[in-house]
Parts: structure tokens; sequence; C-alpha cells
């Protein structure tokens, strides 16, 4: 594939014991489209709600105690510069035959890996978070993270046709989280 690392061959010589791993084989959507692949989205979303609820409570915590909550034009500059930032630590990676992003807010799935960073994704991450602010508006966004701050996450990437959600069309179902609580059992 266009762009792809040669293998990796990594030695623990404390624990004489060898490890391989090779960097993720892009699709030719993943290469070159100007969108988010699908099957990422998901945890792009919570690449983003991670990063917006950073900002947030970064700035609130710049605030006198008691008056922690920020103004229209603090809130909507911080949200905007949270979509702004480089998006250089997050990259993609292949876990068992399975891509996923990588890097700050996300749950890693292995500890030895080979990450590609750079390329398309920061372009990808910063248009889906332009999209997030223009589908949800800042007020919105920031009232939902005062409300929980921690839940900015299940409001931006769960729910009805949204990134983290997928029904079967019969019952309405959540297949994801369903599978998510089988892999866990």
């Amino acid at each position: 594939a266009p762009g792809a690392l040669p293998g990796l061959l990594l030695l623990a010589s404390a624990l004489q014991t060898s490890f391989s791993a090779s960097s993720p084989q892009l699709s030719d959507e993943e290469t070159y489209s100007a969108h988010m692949p699908e099957h990422l989205r998901c945890d792009a979303c919570k690449a983003i709600a991670f990063q917006m609820q950073e900002y947030l409570a970064k700035a609130e915590s710049k605030r006198p105690k008691g008056s922690e909550a920020l103004s229209e034009s603090e809130y909507m500059d911080v949200l905007e510069n949270s979509c702004s930032q480089s998006w250089d630590k997050y990259g993609v990676k292949e876990v068992n035959g399975v891509k996923h992003f990588a890097g700050p807010g996300l749950k890693s799935q292995e500890n030895l890996t080979v990450m590609m960073m750079g390329g398309p994704w920061p372009a990808r991450l910063y248009k889906m978070c332009q999209d997030y602010l223009g589908e949800f508006g800042e007020e919105q966004l920031y009232e939902e993270y005062r409300r929980r701050p921690d839940a900015l996450e299940g409001f931006l990437c769960y729910g009805r046709r949204r990134a983290c959600t997928r029904t079967d069309g019969t019952k309405g179902r959540n297949i994801v989280k369903e599978k998510q609580l089988q892999s866990e059992l």
C-alpha cells in the first residue's frame, strides 16, 4: 500500500522475547478520502469529545473560584480552539486486523502497536470537529458540558444516528453497545 511502513521487529532483550508489529495497511478510502471513514468515526468522535472536554476544563480552571462558568465569547473561542489544534497526537493503529484511532482520551487496545500519524487524519479530525460545532452549536455543547462534564462523549457520540451507534432497523437496538458487552463477557 502507498505510504505503508515496512514491518518492525522489536526485541525485548531483558525478557529475551521478540514481538513484531507492522504499520496498518490502509485502504484507498482510508488513504485518499477527504472524509473520515465510517469505521473510524466512533473513535474520532471520542477523541474530539475528549479534546473539547479538556479545553473547557482548562479554561474553567483559570477562572476565579465560584465563577468557573465561561462567558459566551470565551466558550465559543475555547471550542473553536479545541477544533483548530494540530491533532498530531492521534493516529491509526491496527490490532488483530481491526483499525482504530489511538491517542489521548482513547482506550489503548494493546501496548505494542505501530501507529500511523499525520497524513489525512488531522484534517479529517478538524473537519469532524467543525461539523459538530455546526450541528450542535457551541452553546448547546457548553450547556451539556456544564451539566455533566464527563458525559460530553455520550452526548456527542452515542444516541440515534450518532458516530458510535448503529441500529438494526427493527427494534432500534444499539448493536455497537451489544457487541461491546459481548466482548467484555
